[in-house]
Formats: C-alpha cells, structure tokens, sequence
C-alpha cells in the first residue's frame, strides 16, 4: 500500500503537466451553509479537472522502453484528457478508447491534445475492454483511470497543496467514482492534518464504492444515467478500496436533484464552471447528508467540462426548480382584451413575461376559446404562489403550470 513518501515523490512529474490549482474562499456558500467553505478549483486546470495528475505520475514512470511503445487507456472524457496531455509531455503517442455516447467536446479536446481517439462500446466498461484488448495486440501501455499505485500518488498531490494552503482544514469534500482521487487525497491529508476529516461524495447513480464499503468487498454494476457522467464508473478497484477503507471518514450518495442545483449554485454564486462529478461536494451540503456546523471545509470541485448544451438544460431546470422561471398555460375567452387584461395582472404582481405562444386550435378548447402559454420571470416559490393565487382569484383557469414539478428526473439532463 503506498505512504505519503509516493505522493511527495510523483510532484516532480505531476508540475511537468499539472499546475497547482487555487483554494477558493467562498464568502456566499459559507455564509448560506454556516461554515468557512474553500473551493479547490480544479475545475481550473487547462484541461479542466485533476485527471493529468495521475497520469502525468505514471506515464513519468514508464521506461524509455515503454515509452516507444506508446500508451492507451479507456475514459469517458476526463481522463482521456489527463493521458493525452501527459503522453505529449513526456514525448510518447497517445490512443484513447472513448464510449460511443462521450460528448463531442471531450472527443475533439482529447484529440486536441494530440491522441488518437477511437470510439466504442456504450458505457465506460466496454472502452476499458477494448483498450486492454488493443493494449495486448498491439504492445502499449495501458494507464489505468484510477486503479494504479502511481496514478494513486499523482492525485494525491491535490492533498498536498490542500493542506499547505490551510492546514487548519477541518473537513473535506472529495467527488468519487472509482477511487482514485479520493484515496491519493485523503492518504496525504491524513499524513499532514491526522485530525481532518474526509468525506467522499458519489452520485446515487453510481454508488460503487458505498456499495463496496457496505459489502466489504469491490462490488460493481452497471451505473445508472446520471449529470456526473465523470465518475459514473461500475466501482471501484482493488488498490483504491483498501485506501479508501483506511483513510476516508465517510462516503454519502446525492441525487441528479441536488447535483443539478449544485452546478447552477456553483456558476451564479462563485462564478466556477463545474460538471455534475465536480460539484458532487456542494450537492452534499444541498443535500444535507453533509453538515459543515461551523467547520474549515475544503470542497473539491474536481473538473469543469460540461457539455455546453447540457449546460444550458441544468441551468434552465435549476432555475425552474428555484422558482426563478414559471411556464404556465391558460384557457382565455377569444375576446379583444383578454390577453391585455392577463398579462396587465401579471405585470401588476413583478413577473417578466419572456415568451407568449397564443394558441386558438384544439379538440380540448370550446368554441371561442384560446389557450395561452407563458414563460414568465418570477423571483422565487413564494412569488410564484402570490402570482397564481392572484390569477386563480382573478377567475383565471390554469391548466397546467411548472411549479408543480419543480423536481429533477434521474438521468434528465441528457433527455
């Protein structure tokens, strides 16, 4: 099992490829979970996550031998990354075995960064099969996402600096998949700081490692659709376990609700752009699961490379689900001034109608009837309750309005 001594010897490599990344003091996010709450932006990398830290610890490692010889490895995006990154640092060819669903911007960034790309399979275990397949065939080196000693360490150094950066950490919040973040970072803190606390985050989704715990041995399966597609691995590894087991505190599971909510709060209140697996730490605190009651707590936002269109549908559900936007549909009388006196009432209560659709076609409508359908602008739940009472006393019938399902669906986001 490797010791603090790993991690501080994989830096050297680490900063050929990696920088360190800044820990962020967050005056909104500490002051709504009543604690002091510091981000640790590696959703700042040049990649956008932690991933070319391990991979930069064990490509470094390679003989000159194997570095002819090329390597490759099996991601859904993140880690393809990292490799391609690292291999082009230390002079050697990078293939990399993506599932036919990653998103195109990790495709076109990992061959950006100089590696071949070949697409296969429909999930994260079927790439993996075939990089070690094609590993064997064609003689490079297959780099492991998470289960590996040396990527292990590499991650670690995300410790490293956690705790050179506040060493008076009380708590950590680490994003899970299988492993190998977490089990690099809370090794070094607990060399550094004995008495912080660490807490890994995984998505309900994919609870590979909860489960794992809970069994007493590396269970995996088939995780489920979920927002944090970076971690939505089947579990974790048989060097990862043992370290988790050893060092992590606990380890808490947050649903694509809270996952949502946590990439929307991210973006408005400290401007950080974070994937659903880099913002598993605040959906904790969202969530409640996690309670910081006053603590230093270090979150890791562990990467920020989200899909823009995917995006785009959290922040328009986020803002749904906080009451800030409101769609609602009307059936009106077909009559000069219907619509002017509605949308005057809506304007009297402090809504912003963003778009109208006025609908006079339908076997459900009567006979000089309309059916209105509005976006409107509303500032939260409760100003969305004043403003339907308002029209519900005003004689308006509301045939269907969001505000009743204001609620994330598992695997929606990607709809």
């Amino acid at each position: 099992m490797i010791g603090i001594e790993d991690v501080h010897k994989a830096t050297e490599a680490v900063y050929r490829v990696a920088q360190p990344t800044p820990l962020l003091h967050s005056a909104s996010l500490s002051e709504r979970f009543g604690g002091q709450i510091y981000l640790k932006a590696e959703c700042l990398q040049h990649t956008g996550s932690f991933k070319p830290r391990g991979a930069a610890a064990k490509i470094a490692s390679l003989t000159v031998a194997e570095l002819k010889r090329g390597v490759i490895t099996a991601s859904a995006g993140n880690h393809a990354q990292g490799v391609a990154v690292a291999a082009r640092a230390f002079g050697t060819l990078a293939t990399v075995v993506m599932p036919e669903q990653a998103t195109l911007a990790k495709i076109q960034a990992t061959r950006g960064y100089g590696a071949q790309v070949i697409l296969h399979g429909a999930g994260f275990s079927e790439a993996v099969a075939k990089a070690q397949e094609l590993s064997k065939l064609g003689d490079a080196v297959f780099i492991p996402a998470y289960d590996d000693e040396k990527v292990i360490a590499g991650q670690g150094s995300v410790g490293l600096e956690i705790a050179a950066d506040l060493a008076g950490a009380e708590l950590v919040l680490v994003p899970v998949g299988g492993g190998g973040l977490i089990s690099g970072v809370a090794l070094a803190l607990k060399a550094l700081i004995p008495e912080v606390k660490v807490i890994g985050v995984q998505a309900s989704a994919a609870p590979g490692v909860a489960n794992s715990l809970r069994r007493g041995r590396v269970t995996k399966a088939t995780p489920r659709p979920t927002l944090a597609d970076g971690v939505a691995v089947p579990g974790p590894g048989l060097k990862t376990l043992p370290l988790i087991r050893r060092y992590v505190d606990e380890i808490v599971t947050v649903e694509e609700e809270d996952i949502g909510q946590a990439v929307v709060l991210l973006l408005e209140r400290t401007r950080l752009v974070a994937e659903g697996a880099g913002a598993l730490g605040v959906a904790a605190l969202l969530s409640g699961k996690v309670e910081i009651q006053g603590r230093r707590t270090v979150v890791a936002v562990s990467g920020g490379n989200i899909d823009v269109n995917v995006l785009a549908s959290v922040v328009q559900h986020g803002l749904l689900h906080e009451g800030r936007y409101l769609t609602m549909v009307i059936d009106l009388d077909d009559k000069p001034g219907a619509l002017a006196a509605l949308l005057s009432l809506i304007a009297s209560k402090g809504a912003n109608v963003l778009n109208v659709d006025h609908n006079r076609q339908g076997i459900h409508l009567p006979l000089r009837g309309v059916e209105v359908r509005l976006l409107l602008e509303t500032r939260d739940a409760a100003h969305i309750d004043e403003l339907t009472a308002a029209m519900v006393a005003a004689g308006y019938k509301l045939t269907h309005s969001s505000a009743t399902a204001r609620s994330f669906r598992p695997g929606g986001w990607l709809a």
